[in-house]
Order: C-alpha cells, then sequence, then structure tokens
C-alpha cells in the first residue's frame, strides 16, 4: 500500500467529519509536509480526473472528501429519496443513543456501539434528526450532538420525556445485553408507532 492510500483510506473513514493534518500525520507517521504533498497530489487527481465523482477540501482546518459540486442536484434527490424510507438499524441506534446521552461526541457513538458511525450519523444530521449542538474545549474540537425539532415530529414526540425509559444497571452482562436488545426493540415499537 502506498502513501497516497494511506492517507485516502483515512479520509475515506473520517467521512464528512474531516481529518486534521496533525492527525493524518501521526497516523500515517509520515511528516506533515510529506501528508501536505500527499494531499496536494490527491486533489490536483479529483479535479483533473473527469471520471471521479470526489473532490479533496479543507474547512475548518481539516481534510474531507466531498462530491464535486456538478453532482447536487443528484445527491438532493438521493436525500430527498431517503427522507421517505425507513431507518435503518444502525441509524435507530445512533438516534437512541444520541436522544438519551446528549450532548454526545462521534467518537462516544462509536465507543457505545463499538463500530464507527460517522456515516450513519451524517445521514442522520442530513436528514436534520440529529444536529451539531457544539464543540467540547478539548483537543480537536470535537463536535457534539443532539436530536431536533424534526426528530420529535418525526416520531410524533411533544419531547424527549416520552422515549422508553432506559434497562435499569444489572450485574449480569448477558442480562444487560438482553435487556439492551428490548429496550432497542421497545424503542423502535414506540418510534414507529408514534410515527403511525
Amino acid at each position: 500500500m502506498n502513501k497516497e492510500q494511506k492517507v485516502e483510506g483515512l479520509l475515506f473513514v473520517a467521512g464528512a467529519e474531516g481529518i486534521a493534518l496533525a492527525s493524518l500525520a501521526e497516523l500515517t507517521g509520515y511528516a506533515k509536509p510529506a501528508v501536505t504533498a500527499i494531499l496536494e497530489k490527491l486533489a490536483e487527481k479529483y479535479r483533473q480526473d473527469p471520471n471521479s465523482a470526489l473532490s479533496l477540501i479543507q474547512t475548518g482546518g481539516t481534510y474531507k472528501l466531498v462530491t464535486k459540486p456538478e453532482l447536487a442536484s443528484l445527491i438532493k434527490k438521493y436525500f430527498a429519496r431517503s427522507n421517505q424510507a425507513g431507518l435503518s438499524a444502525a441509524a435507530l441506534e445512533i438516534l437512541a443513543i444520541v436522544a438519551y446521552r446528549q450532548p454526545i461526541t462521534r467518537i462516544e457513538i462509536d465507543q457505545i456501539r463499538g463500530v464507527h458511525s460517522g456515516t450513519t450519523l451524517q445521514n442522520l444530521v442530513l436528514r436534520n434528526l440529529v444536529k451539531v449542538t457544539g464543540r467540547l474545549n478539548e483537543p480537536g474540537r470535537p463536535k457534539t450532538y443532539g436530536t431536533t425539532a424534526e426528530f420529535l415530529d418525526y416520531f410524533g414526540l411533544q419531547d424527549l420525556t416520552e422515549l422508553p425509559a432506559l434497562p435499569g444497571d444489572t450485574e449480569n452482562s448477558a442480562e444487560d445485553q438482553d435487556n439492551e436488545d428490548l429496550f432497542l426493540q421497545e424503542f423502535e415499537s414506540k418510534m414507529t408507532t408514534n410515527k403511525e
């Protein structure tokens, strides 16, 4: 795997949040000037390739992969259609975590779920069910997320107090998992019922 692939792979998994130059340098083990040169090369490659749908941009000190502006109308169609479709199990899980733990960072959501949540979280932001509520005053200034008024409308809730109660803490981890599974089923069922 070459240097360009490593940087491109990190940009891809960073998703809409992007990744800082310092993080790219730390993760790849390359010096910042070398990473900057790789980023410039990638940006030029995307710019010059008429068959690529991607662009590399820098905003707020982070680098991120985005779709080219000429695809904007197609992307809007996709999200309009997605808004009419139901939510995936991963989306429901993330919504439940955000609803009960807000404000919460993507890293905290990832830790709770045990998998990367960036893409699904970003889709929830684009669907206006989740919003950025601020940034933590710590290295990297991670964004915090919370639910929106649209979240309440989508599920027919007056406020967050109408969410189902969280399962209690127990000493038995198998019982914890059963309680968590039942909770997610109850959350999905309540949300579906309220929406109807």
